[in-house]
């Protein structure tokens, strides 16, 4: 029986079926898509570190080093009740002036990557191919890093020329240090014997890398190479942080699309609830009727059950089909990065279940609402055919008194105010629409912003130059700031130096500490709390070091300067992406300790030249690495900033297909609701062109207020969600910069098309009422 029940009623109201159909397939695929692509991700970065196997704690060091002394701690008893090293190997990363790398016949001149060449491993840390095999390179061969095949850079069969020295690129390799854009540092790998030839034309680094028994010690044994004041010329790195920096891209737009799912969700109810009051509407006598011939309640709510129960279950499987449908161009990026998840399988398994919940969640909400049928009356019901609600506030507001307002807007207005409980899930409905539209839009706006890198460690310049892997760093970034001294066509300049200090912490242990000296009023950051250090007595943290520290703005830090122990006062904690997030700054100097690096940074009088600037110094300090601040942040977060992009274009799109879509079924719930008041105006003399501008103000109306609430809602809670995504890039204080045309004037403008569109087609229908049909002595 309720077979054939719910197939008539589906085959009366197809538009009402379908769209809501379409609304538990849109929640259930994105619910599904968020899950299928979360538990990927997870199993493609855990499965190449695992094939890889990377190293749990990473000391870059630039320098000579003492190799025996390094195996006799890996291999001694210091610490080993805290921690067990299962290997260890100090691996040579040999460093070449990116302008000298050519591939097919273009240099990477404009690369603000720090590129060099390696060979592979013998025991961990290997480089893989795309199929996920250790690669052994032939003489004469190269292995590039796959950003570069990603970017067209490269393609198999390309000649990579060196100092003259020609290679033939032989494949692709996925590197679990360095695949991020976020890493400073693109691998080539070589074989042994052009490794030995390569090495005159570069400077080597040290990569000294430890494999733990147990991965969870990684701290311990940071700890004591600390303490043990081994090599440190350069960042350090841990697993933990590895694994962050291969989930940021797609770890971002997954983010987005959960918290999208989540609110689409909560519109599928709610556009249920629309469809559920209007049929309630259409069948409101045949109700009445069924409770007075004794009809049990349960047996009433069990016909509208099964019929959205089966357009929950229809819905779901479709969202499910069709996750499958998009996982794969969404997942291509994972795979090509990171290869195939080990968790593949289990998945769509994930997936099941949250289309599994979406539907329970939908009937659990039918459910609920059907509960009103308790207050139905069987003889309100028979007598008048539909609900009688009561209309409050705003009765004094008469349309004879109405001197400054269109009739039909003011009518309009005013039956939005005096019957403010039914347009509460419209309006619910539109701030939520609103809500998806706009956070997207302002993320992607924001990380793609110029002031952007200020919230991740870097002085918002015109010009960056790095000066490191050479000697003489002080001398050589003096050169370059005599030379920007007398050039007019530069406003102003800072050299910032990297050093390394010890602080003395509370139980007598000593921490490394790397420290920028020099002015950082001159190109701020945006600090998360306090302010740049002024005084030479101040020092500001990075959020990770104050972290680890467990220093607040205020509180005091030892640190050993030239050999005696001085006490900074922490001025400020900001955000940092560089060098493993754990840097300081400070204005003191000193002569005694040795320089790791320096930045120069420099801002131009005339924007235009920011380029020809860029090629100029490039060539005259051929020691230093010359980048254009916009294509430094663009090479940097470019993959994370396209793919915020696309999800916040679909998210515009979902956003403005659920407004018609909701709108069009409220209107079409107003109409049958009201046919009593639209044959009585229809009788009075007002014609259908009046009628219909009257829902068209309704609609705007309440469009109004849910732009209203929704960019407030954008800016307030919207932004606290996106700081949390964006901590995930390490940035501790986070507001959105907006575009103000897009946000308040483009949008709006899509959306009051979309609803105003809506309306009409869905008040098309006033015109068919009959007068006489609905007005009766």
């Amino acid at each position: 029986m309720f077979f054939r029940i719910i197939r008539k009623d589906m085959a009366k109201s197809k538009l009402i079926t379908v769209t809501t159909t379409i609304f538990v397939a849109a929640a259930a695929m994105l619910v599904s898509l968020a899950a299928i692509l979360a538990v990927n991700l997870a199993g493609a970065i855990d499965n190449l570190m695992t094939q890889s196997k990377t190293p749990h704690f990473l000391q870059m060091h630039a320098g000579d080093i003492d190799l025996p002394r390094l195996e006799a701690f890996a291999q001694g008893d210091a610490g080993r009740d805290k921690f067990q090293v299962e290997a260890f190997q100090a691996a040579e990363f040999l460093n070449v002036d990116s302008a000298r790398i050519v591939i097919g016949g273009s240099s990477l001149s404009g690369s603000v990557q720090d590129n060099g060449f390696a060979t592979q491993s013998d025991s961990f840390d290997y480089l893989l191919d795309l199929e996920g095999n250790v690669i052994q390179p032939s003489a004469g061969e190269v292995y590039v890093p796959i950003a570069y095949m990603k970017d067209g850079t490269a393609k198999i069969g390309d000649i990579v020329e060196v100092h003259g020295k020609e290679l033939v690129v032989a494949g692709f390799l996925r590197d679990s240090q360095m695949n991020s854009l976020l890493a400073s540092s693109k691998r080539f790998l070589v074989s042994k014997e052009d490794y030995a030839e390569l090495e005159k034309y570069g400077t080597t680094e040290y990569l000294i890398e430890f494999r733990l028994q147990d991965s969870s010690q990684v701290s311990e044994l940071e700890a004591a190479y600390t303490a043990a004041k081994l090599e440190a010329n350069g960042p350090a790195l841990t697993y933990p942080l590895f694994k962050m920096l291969n989930a940021i891209s797609d770890g971002i737009m997954i983010a987005v699309i959960c918290m999208v799912s989540l609110l689409v969700v909560a519109i599928a109810m709610m556009c249920i609830r629309f469809t559920l009051l209007a049929k309630i509407e259409d069948d409101y006598r045949e109700i009445g009727v069924m409770k007075a011939i004794g009809l049990r309640l349960s047996d009433i709510k069990k016909i509208y059950l099964a019929k959205y129960a089966a357009i929950a279950a229809a819905g779901s499987i479709l969202g499910f089909a069709l996750s499958f449908l998009f996982r794969g161009t969404l997942l291509e990026n994972v795979r090509l990065y990171m290869g195939e998840s080990k968790h593949a399988s289990l998945a769509i398994w994930f997936g099941l279940l949250g289309v599994t919940l979406v539907f329970l969640a939908i009937v659990g909400f039918v459910s609920g609402v059907l509960r009103r049928f308790r207050r139905l009356s069987a003889s309100e019901a028979l007598r008048f055919g539909a609900s009688q609600e009561k209309k409050a506030g705003f009765k004094r507001v008469r349309l004879s008194r109405n001197r400054w307002m269109d009739s039909n807007i003011f009518l309009g207005i005013k039956d939005v105010l005096s019957r403010k409980g039914i347009y509460a899930t419209m309006l619910s409905v539109l701030v939520i629409a609103t809500f998806i539209m706009i956070v997207p839009q302002n993320l992607h706006h924001t990380i793609s912003s110029k002031g952007f890198i200020a919230y991740l460690g870097i002085g918002q310049s015109d010009i960056r130059i790095d000066i490191q892997q050479t000697d003489r760093i002080a001398d050589k970034a003096n050169e370059i700031a005599a030379v920007m001294k007398v050039d007019s066509s530069i406003s102003r300049y800072v050299v910032l130096t990297t050093k390394t200090f010890y602080a003395k912490m509370d139980g007598g242990t000593e921490e490394r500490i790397k420290v920028e000296l020099g002015n950082h009023s001159v190109f701020p950051l945006n600090y998360a709390s306090g302010k740049a250090p002024v005084t030479e007595s101040e020092i500001a943290l990075s959020s990770l070091n104050a972290k680890e520290l467990v220093k607040e703005v205020g509180d005091t830090i030892t640190l050993v300067i030239a050999g005696k122990e001085q006490s900074l006062t922490v001025s400020g904690i900001y955000s940092d992406v560089t060098n493993g997030g754990k840097t300081a700054k400070a204005v003191f100097s000193d002569d005694s300790a040795d320089t790791m690096w320096s930045v120069v940074s420099a801002e131009l009088s005339d924007k235009s030249m920011v380029a020809a600037k860029v090629a100029e110094y490039g060539r005259t300090f051929s020691f230093a690495k010359v980048s254009d601040i916009d294509q430094f942040a663009s090479q940097t977060f470019g993959s994370t900033i396209s793919s915020v992009g696309t999800a916040s274009k679909a998210a515009v799109a979902v956003a403005l297909a659920v407004m018609v879509l909701v709108t069009l079924l409220f209107m079409k719930m107003l109409v049958a609701k009201d046919r009593g008041s639209i044959a009585i105006m229809k009788a009075i003399g007002f014609t259908n062109k009046d009628i219909m501008s009257q829902y068209a103000s309704r609609s705007i109306f309440v469009l109004v207020l849910g732009i209203v609430i929704g960019t407030l809602l954008s800016g307030t809670l919207g932004e606290a969600l996106a700081g949390g995504v964006i901590s995930s890039l390490g940035a501790s204080t986070f507001s959105f910069e907006i575009n103000t045309l897009s946000t308040y004037l483009l949008l709006p403008v899509m959306m009051v098309g979309a609803v105003l569109l809506a309306t009409l087609i869905g008040t098309s229908g006033t015109g068919k009422i009959v007068i006489a049909d609905h007005i009766k002595e």
